[in-house]
Formats: structure tokens, sequence, C-alpha cells
């Protein structure tokens, strides 16, 4: 899996799988579009905006947490 995040564009993407050919990109809103093929196997999720959708209040980092060892990651988010 990989995140990535644009702060050109404002834009982060979630990668669950590579896309392959009959992928479709659905727009669930004008902030959220999921990449999806046609027997439901999810391939990623695109957030537009992505800076107010990760921000909640005074959050002001991404944080990563392995629930089975504890291990917690976390990187900072672009203002």
């Amino acid at each position: 899996m990989k995140f990535t995040y644009d702060p050109r564009y404002n834009i982060a993407y979630i990668c669950f799988k590579e896309k392959t050919e009959g992928v479709e990109t659905l727009k669930l809103s004008d902030e959220l579009c999921v990449d999806m093929s046609p027997d439901g196997t999810l391939y990623g999720v695109e957030l537009l905006n992505a800076n107010e959708q990760l921000k909640s209040g005074s959050l002001k980092e991404l944080e990563i947490i392995n629930e089975a060892s504890s291990e917690r990651i976390t990187f900072p988010l672009a203002s």
C-alpha cells in the first residue's frame, strides 16, 4: 500500500493495488474518488482538497498506527 501527497495540487492518494486495464475512477463527491474494477476490487482512494480532509481541528500530522505492534509513524501535513 502507498500513500502519496502532492502539495502542488493538494491531492492525496491511497493506493492498494497498481491500476490495471478495466479499472474505473468513480467520483463519489467533489472531494473523493475511488478506483475500482468491475468485480468490486478497490485499487485506490483519491482525496481532492486533501489538507482539509486530513486535518481535523488542530490535527497537523498524519499518523499511521500498526494495531498489532502499536508502532506509530507520524508525518506532518503541509499548510
